[in-house]
């Protein structure tokens, strides 16, 4: 049994928000998560949604701003928010920008000295957290999937189309597609993975459709008013799903730009998607 300590716990559309820290064998750090237990949850085991969020989040973000829960309670699903990096580690220069280090964790198994150590975000919650919350919760552990929004919608690209047959659906608000040609990925990935850049394309969507052995559909959100687009690139993930006949629903809404006033307006929508695809 883990080691797990409740921060806070709230009843929430008769389920339960609660906050929960961890010691992680992963970071080596505590790791905070956000649950959202629905109360189906009570009565029998429940499929799993993962979201992962974007720079400078915590598990606050998504789990105060999105508008979740409610749908996530009509529909039986449980929602898992981790974290986006370590806190607190001690590396130099850990908390000088918001796009390196803490809360900006960009999804990555960290190989350069200094972040290697801490800075396993992909391994974490690819494998630790999901075993985690099998062993805790109420689960289905063979219904799970995986959306985020912005850096998470990278990280949520990334472990679908690392871990083909792990996920039931997958589906993104304004992910940055193209890390390594972005510069938000380019300094991540330069601090976290080296000089060497053909170990950065492990972490790029949009360079991993060309090896995908899974044609799951992605569905896509984005504003077209994001003033972080140029970052982004929709473009380059459109491309490589063309040319790789990969199966892609981008939705480019006009008038919205990057916040929770976005996410949280198409959120039902994605909900609905997903509960589809983890009861199908």
């Amino acid at each position: 049994m883990a080691d797990l300590k409740t921060l806070s716990d709230n009843l929430n559309f008769d389920g339960h928000t609660r906050f929960i820290e961890h010691m992680s064998s992963s970071t080596g750090t505590p790791m905070t998560f956000a649950i959202y237990e629905p109360p189906q949850a009570k009565s029998q085991p429940v499929p799993i949604l993962y979201w992962l969020s974007g720079l400078t989040c915590t598990a606050d973000n998504f789990t105060v701003k999105a508008g979740a829960q409610r749908f996530a309670a009509q529909h039986g699903v449980m929602l898992v928010v981790p974290d986006t990096s370590p806190r607190n580690t001690g590396i130099a220069g850990e908390d000088d920008a918001y796009d390196l280090g803490s809360g900006a964790g960009f999804y990555v198994n960290a190989t350069t000295e200094g972040w290697r150590d801490h800075y396993r975000m992909y391994d974490y919650v690819t494998s630790e957290l999901p075993e985690l919350i099998k062993a805790e919760f109420n689960v289905d552990p063979e219904r799970e999937s995986v959306f985020g929004h912005s850096m998470g919608g990278h990280g949520a690209l990334v472990c679908t189309l690392r871990n083909p047959g792990r996920y039931r659906s997958v589906s993104a608000f304004a992910p940055i597609c193209a890390p390594t040609m972005s510069g938000l990925g380019q300094k991540a990935f330069g601090a976290y993975l080296g000089e060497d850049e053909n170990t950065w394309a492990a972490y790029d969507a949009h360079l991993l459709l060309e090896y995908a052995s899974e044609r799951l559909p992605i569905l896509v959100d984005q504003g077209a008013s994001d003033e972080f687009i140029g970052n982004l690139m929709p473009e380059k993930l459109q491309e490589a799903c063309d040319k790789y006949d990969h199966a892609l629903t981008l939705r480019m809404r006009a008038g919205y730009d990057h916040s929770y006033y976005f996410v949280s307006t198409f959120m039902q929508e994605h909900m609905a998607y997903h509960a589809a695809a983890l009861k199908g």
